[in-house]
């Protein structure tokens, strides 16, 4: 996507989702289509939404190296925005850059994978994905740009929801199969999706189903690589395969991928937390180095840093015992 594609940033405020009754929606499952619509409409009566207008080169605040951890969601996703236009406006000379990754919390800045249901997770995921686009993509390449979410029934909640009136075009990654009950889901063939004016492609949280990053790592391949279209990772929880949580033996595609598609991946945003006696958190924000960080009274101290990414073991069991 051409530099000139992106706009000036806007500072709003943030409210994660609760539903009316207090209840929650189950784990491991994307919900019931009716509850997580009130927990969306919880949410936009607490976040306004709000268009870039501005044209010409990708506008990137003035820092990029000394950022630290963010406050709230919206300094979060200023960040984040930030930190993709940085990579962009360098993808020139780095073509690890043509897929970026954005991975954060969103059951709360301070929360862990587990803290949230997976119903509410996808909606506050979402949400924010909306927000993060609308601040990214000048209204004019809005219909450029195409958002994959994980199946066919996220794209319809998300028409009726979250994305009601936006130009974005919205698509998904599989559809539901005769076995669905089972845990399978039938591929979407790429080619059969992407048209030629795509120039920008989100995954939004590819992580419900394993076949569902496959079908990213095809995304990859036939419509983004030797391109000069990007494609961004939203919350993929890549750690699961990065840390082997999926064995190579029983998953030998997915562990192909740290092969044929991580390498051409830059981590552009990262937010990772730690909790227990030695907690803390993994961050990093492009063009910046990774850093460990404890939270203090007054905020946050920076324990460690370097410039790859430490596996979370190393930050568990090295980095934060000893500092």
């Amino acid at each position: 996507m051409p530099s000139s594609d992106i706009v000036t940033a806007y500072k709003v405020p943030f409210a994660a989702p609760s539903l009316p009754n207090g209840k929650h929606l189950p784990p491991k499952s994307y919900g019931n289509l009716v509850t997580r619509k009130m927990a969306a409409q919880t949410v936009s009566r607490n976040l306004k939404f709000v268009r870039n207008s501005a044209s010409g080169d990708m506008e990137t605040s003035s820092v990029g190296l000394d950022v630290s951890i963010p406050s709230d969601y919206s300094e979060l996703i200023e960040q984040a925005r930030n930190a993709t236009a940085l990579a962009v406006k360098d993808n020139k000379q780095l073509m690890s850059l043509l897929v970026q990754e954005i991975e954060f919390p969103t059951s709360g800045l301070e929360s862990v994978p587990g803290d949230g249901e997976g119903g509410i997770e996808m909606t506050e995921s979402m949400q924010l994905i909306r927000e993060f686009c609308n601040r990214l993509i000048v209204p004019e390449k809005a219909r450029q740009t195409r958002i994959f979410f994980p199946e066919a029934n996220e794209v319809k909640f998300a028409r009726e929801s979250i994305f009601e009136g936006a130009s974005f075009k919205l698509d998904y990654l599989t559809k539901p199969s005769f076995f669905e009950d089972f845990g399978f889901v039938e591929k979407v063939k790429m080619t059969d999706r992407v048209k030629a004016e795509d120039e920008l492609f989100l995954a939004a949280y590819p992580y419900f189903n394993v076949t569902e990053m496959l079908v990213v790592e095809e995304l990859y391949r036939e419509a983004v690589q030797n391109t000069s279209r990007k494609l961004i990772i939203f919350n993929g929880e890549l750690d699961r395969i990065r840390s082997g949580y999926y064995p190579p033996f029983f998953y030998p595609k997915l562990a192909a991928l740290s092969k044929s598609l991580f390498p051409f991946m830059e981590t552009v945003y990262y937010i990772h937390n730690f909790k227990g006696r030695y907690g803390g958190t993994l961050f990093r924000s492009y063009p910046g180095p990774w850093k460990v960080f404890r939270k203090v009274r007054n905020g946050y101290v920076c324990l460690h840093q370097q410039e790859a990414m430490p596996s979370l073991k190393e930050v568990a069991l090295d980095i934060l015992p000893s500092a």
